[in-house]
């Protein structure tokens, strides 16, 4: 039997908790006896949640956290006041080497700040990229920064390559990832100050795949593997993806009700089309993880379902059978040399 991941998952997290965070824990450990999930909560909601299912007992622990840190909640003032909130007791789990990995749907930047502060960012790397996976026609790309670091410099972006450029070879198993920065135009002099002094930066980059500029419009396309750019291009990009693809989805399935005619071609394609539909599900590629730290941190949407949880939870198995905050850290020693 493979050696067990530890998955410390915030119970109280998210606008589902605690129900469907206690729900995807579950269905983690019925798909697989590698891991066990410390759920951080308040003890008695968590196991009145936990007696509903039936589960292998010794692959969910539950923490006791007395407090939770809200949404609206200042990040850093409440990482430091909420000592016993369910997001720093998990975070501490990792850093004290309890726990091998960290999943939240709960407060953004509690967690990212948590992260940071708590678990702490490996030698060398400035900034720590919120990077998630996100659908193409060619399969997943990664789309880094898209939340962590707003006003970002070019050394910010290249390390962002670089360990995009890890995650999608040995987590996605992309080899050689064609890394691209996002871009008002294929041409090397467009752009904003940012996008042009970073550009000759990435092309001296000699330990990436570095393919030029993406235009937004050629993402979905699949045009590149790794999507570089600091955190407010990468939200906007991130938010319109969501909005875009589930308002066409919403149209397919109300153009398919306007007639008999239409209805009983929709009953013809509907399995085609629930398989297609399913790679452009978010739900199906997991958390985003902070890049950049001494530990796994990963961070599920705030809607987060047991599906996308679970997903989360599995994909920590991987990351920590491929060591990748090791392989990161010898990237970013290396290109200081």
């Amino acid at each position: 039997m493979s050696e067990m991941t530890r998955v410390a998952l915030d119970a109280m997290g998210g606008d589902n908790a605690p129900g469907e965070m206690i729900k995807g824990a579950v269905e983690a450990v019925q798909k697989r006896k590698d891991i066990k999930v410390l759920l951080t909560g308040r003890e008695e909601v968590l196991r009145q949640g936990l007696s509903a299912y039936t589960y292998p007992r010794e692959q969910i622990e539950i923490v006791n956290a007395s407090e939770v840190i809200e949404t609206a909640e200042p990040p850093v003032a409440a990482i430091r006041s909420k000592k016993d909130s369910s997001i720093v007791v998990a975070l501490k789990l990792v850093k004290r080497g309890e726990a091998d990995a960290f999943v939240s749907a709960g407060n953004s930047g509690a967690v990212l700040a948590g992260g940071q502060i708590l678990v702490g960012k490996i030698k060398g790397v400035e900034r720590a990229p919120l990077a998630p996976l996100i659908p193409t026609a060619k399969g997943a790309a990664l789309l880094i920064d898209c939340g962590a670091n707003v006003d970002a410099r070019p050394s910010h972006l290249v390390q962002f390559a670089q360990m995009g450029s890890i995650y999608m070879e040995h987590i996605v198993g992309r080899k050689n990832p064609k890394v691209g920065i996002v871009n008002i135009g294929a041409e090397e002099e467009k752009g904003n100050a940012l996008v042009k002094e970073t550009f000759p930066l990435l092309k001296a980059c000699r330990n990436i795949n570095f393919v030029g500029s993406v235009e937004a419009r050629d993402i979905p396309s699949g045009a590149v593997d790794v999507v570089v750019c600091e955190a407010f291009v990468g939200n906007v990009i991130l938010k319109l993806y969501e909005g875009v693809g589930g308002t066409l989805i919403r149209k397919v399935k109300d153009g398919m009700m306007t007639s008999l005619r239409s209805k009983v071609g929709a009953l013809l394609v509907k399995p085609a089309l629930k398989a297609t539909l399913k790679d452009f599900d978010a739900s199906e590629y997991g958390g985003a993880p902070l890049l950049g730290l001494k530990g796994l941190v990963v961070k599920t949407h705030g809607n987060s379902t047991s599906t996308e949880v679970c997903t989360s939870i599995i994909q920590c198995v991987t990351f920590r059978e491929q060591q990748i905050s090791g392989k990161i850290q010898e990237a970013i020693q290396a290109a200081g040399e």
